[in-house]
């Protein structure tokens, strides 16, 4: 059985692998099979083929592109564009105008496309423009979009979620489910804040927005209703019994291509790009499930997770002491390493010790996500930091890191609220059995 320290080396070679530039899966997969080679013998290695094969022949991952592609087909149909002008029609009034916008239409394009990086970009292309011919502070809306896009992974479905349920053999259903109310906790969090910023300093949200008639805003609503189906078909058919989350992602691919076909977007150039980028993001995905699921085996077999649970009680820390200290260890981690990497690292190791703590593995896997959240504003490895400056493509990424931080200050304050009540992830679950 390996010590602490061993394990503490063990993660320690693999972040210094990923630091200096080496893939995330060849880093993890190494440090698995340095572990095997070290302590177990060569014969262990060779399960290496069944691992391989039981992970990939999981029901549950083919979701995975199925969402990727379903993210795709609606960012290419114009549907994007409608619903954010539809949102902005009904949010231009409260303080903070068009702000406000990127917080509802990044929520709602999290609803359909799992993704945060692909929300941050999509939302972000549509919304620039708009905010640099109305006199708005160009660090608070680039904040905004940041921030905003980073619901992507919290509100179902969700592909980080996903991917914790299949390595911690958690429900995706209930993981789903749990982060419908902290999601749109968190989005009224941060309307809060931009109404609070608007009032206290009114020159950041530019010159008022003109009024829209109220038929005018009636009309307007029907832009919203083909995200909206999609997000009722998709989670109605998980829900009601009818569909499991691959089956249901299924649908939701049907769904966008009949939108596409509606929409008249539909073309063999337009799906060769959204197969195309589907398969990128899924070859990318897979590898690093697989060396993933392989060092879960060897982690379990060498009896980590029992060491590390039994340090920590040496440490005599309290169940509300271990979870504090897990928030700083994830708060430094998120400075260097991107929210994937990040999971898929210390989910194996991790998640049995809390749950060994008496943390239920739904909550900590909602906890986890939110800080997966907050690394994706950290700066300087923050990946929405740097897909929003991309698509800004001028000036310094110094005012998108600025402009991110009220957001990131509310977000540490919502991991205290899950911590102190944890009831607000737990209760929709529990009602829906």
């Amino acid at each position: 059985m390996m010590g602490a320290f061993e394990v503490l080396v063990g993660f320690l070679i693999m972040l210094g692998m990923m630091a200096i530039g080496v893939h995330v899966a060849v880093a993890i997969f190494s440090v698995a099979l340095i572990g095997t080679l070290t302590y177990l013998g060569m014969p262990l290695l060779y399960s290496f083929g069944d691992t391989l094969w039981g992970t990939l022949n999981d029901f549950i991952l083919t979701s995975i592109p199925l969402f990727i592609l379903l993210g795709e087909l609606l960012l290419r149909s114009g549907i994007t564009d409608r619903m954010y002008h539809a949102l902005s029609v009904w949010l231009n009034r409260l303080p903070g105008g068009l702000l406000h916008t990127n917080i509802g239409a990044s929520s709602v394009f999290a609803a359909m496309s799992g993704s945060s990086v692909a929300t941050a970009a999509t939302i972000g292309t549509v919304a620039l423009p708009a905010f640099s011919e109305r006199g708005y502070s160009e660090r608070l809306a680039l904040g905004t979009l940041a921030a905003g896009a980073t619901l992507g992974i919290l509100i179902p479905p969700s592909i980080n979620m996903i991917i914790y349920g299949a390595i911690t053999n958690t429900s995706i259903g209930k993981l789903f489910i749990a982060g419908i109310l902290p999601g749109m906790a968190l989005a009224g969090a941060f309307m809060l804040i931009i109404m609070a910023i608007s009032v206290l300093r009114p020159g950041v949200a530019g010159r008022a927005e003109e009024r829209i008639p109220f038929r005018a805003r009636l009309a307007a609503l029907l832009d919203l209703l083909p995200p909206a189906c999609v997000f009722a078909i998709v989670m109605g058919s998980i829900y009601s019994g009818w569909a499991t989350p691959t089956e249901a992602a299924a649908l939701g691919v049907v769904a966008a291509l009949a939108l596409s076909v509606i929409n008249r977007k539909l073309s063999w150039p337009m799906l060769h790009e959204c197969f195309l980028s589907m398969a990128r993001t899924t070859a990318m995905i897979m590898l690093i499930i697989v060396a993933a699921f392989f060092l879960n085996y060897i982690v379990g077999i060498l009896g980590i997770p029992h060491a590390l649970t039994q340090w920590v009680a040496e440490l005599g820390l309290s169940p509300i002491g271990l979870i504090l200290a897990l928030v700083v260890f994830y708060l430094v981690l998120g400075c260097f390493l991107e929210t994937l990497s990040m999971m898929i690292a210390t989910v194996p190791i991790v998640v049995p010790m809390v749950v060994q703590f008496g943390f239920d593995p739904v909550w900590f896997g909602i906890f986890l996500v939110i800080m997966m959240e907050i690394s994706l504003i950290t700066p300087p490895i923050g990946m929405n930091l740097y897909v929003v400056q991309g698509v800004r493509g001028r000036g310094s990424i110094s005012d998108v890191m600025l402009g991110s931080l009220p957001f990131l200050a509310i977000m540490l304050l919502f991991v205290g609220l899950i911590i102190l009540w944890p009831g607000l992830v737990l209760w929709l679950p529990e009602a829906m059995g």
